[in-house]
């Protein structure tokens, strides 16, 4: 049996229980608030990024975890006998994955994986969690591998914005979305596909977007066996009631919160569910 490592990024959004269970490790990418810049998770934490962002007139930038830091991580582990799953967030977000793969370059080794998970937050966090229950089975690496790509592009998700503006001062919409997120009484339904956030619904109301979100979950079904996850971050006015018909509907997930990197652009009040359709 392989002797297996799973790295991720910070942008995985993972509860610390998952990744102690799974022994996930988790390599940061940096928020830079002007002339200060912080780890992920490690140096700063989604409530105080926010608050430090109410509070500021200077709009956050992230930055991606360099090659440098990738050489250091896989080094090390190969050292140890190892061999690696490296699964990162898309690399039509990020430079992070093209950084990955430099490292095993550098390395000259085929004993390292690295996937583009053309996803963020828990849409790379469930590719994450797939990748380590496979790693438990006994797979082989390149095994894990061929089994992640095959779900990669049946991972679902839709997401509720009370506004989009951070979206859009961080690039990751268009401002004409921008503009359409402000009208007032308009929830945005946002959601990952091929590797970029994208608008798929404009809806008045929480009751609506609700039904919005619970229908397309219905319409897309959720693969028998696997768990889905529920990801939210400050006050959202449809996340309790979202949560209690995943329960009514025995629906397992898990509930995360949004890290920094990924907050920097969702802002505050926000919820969705990700999860694997049923294909």
């Amino acid at each position: 049996m392989e002797k297996i490592k799973i790295i991720t990024d910070s942008t995985a959004d993972l509860p610390d229980s998952i990744l102690k269970k799974y022994n996930i490790e988790v390599l940061p990418l940096l928020i830079n608030f002007g002339k200060d810049s912080y780890k992920d998770g490690i140096d700063i934490d989604i409530h105080t990024l926010l608050h430090k962002m109410d509070k500021s007139d200077v709009f956050p930038s992230t930055t991606q975890v360099n090659p440098q830091i990738f050489l250091e991580c896989y080094d090390s582990y190969i050292k140890q006998g190892y061999k690696i799953v490296s699964i990162h967030l898309s690399s039509k977000m990020s430079g992070t994955y093209q950084s990955a793969c430099i490292a095993k370059e550098m390395l000259q080794t085929e004993d390292i994986i690295v996937i583009d998970g053309m996803n963020v937050t828990s849409g790379l966090g469930l590719q994450v969690i797939k990748a380590a229950k496979l790693k438990e089975e006994g797979l082989k690496i390149k095994e894990i591998e061929d089994k992640i790509k095959e779900i990669s592009p049946h991972i679902k998700s839709t997401l509720a914005f009370n506004s989009l503006d951070n979206l859009v001062k961080g690039g990751r919409l268009s401002k004409t979305a921008g503009v359409i997120g402000n009208i007032l009484g308009i929830k945005i339904i946002v959601a990952v596909e091929n590797g970029e956030m994208t608008v798929i619904d404009k809806v008045r109301g929480s009751k609506r977007t609700l039904r919005n979100m619970v229908d397309y979950i219905d319409k897309k079904g959720i693969k028998e066996g696997e768990v889905s996850i529920l990801l939210h971050v400050g006050e959202s006015d449809i996340l309790d009631v979202l949560r209690k018909n995943l329960e009514e509907k025995k629906i397992e997930f898990i509930e995360c919160e949004v890290g920094c990197t990924v907050g920097v652009h969702s802002g505050s009040r926000a919820c969705g569910l990700f999860f694997i359709e049923n294909y």
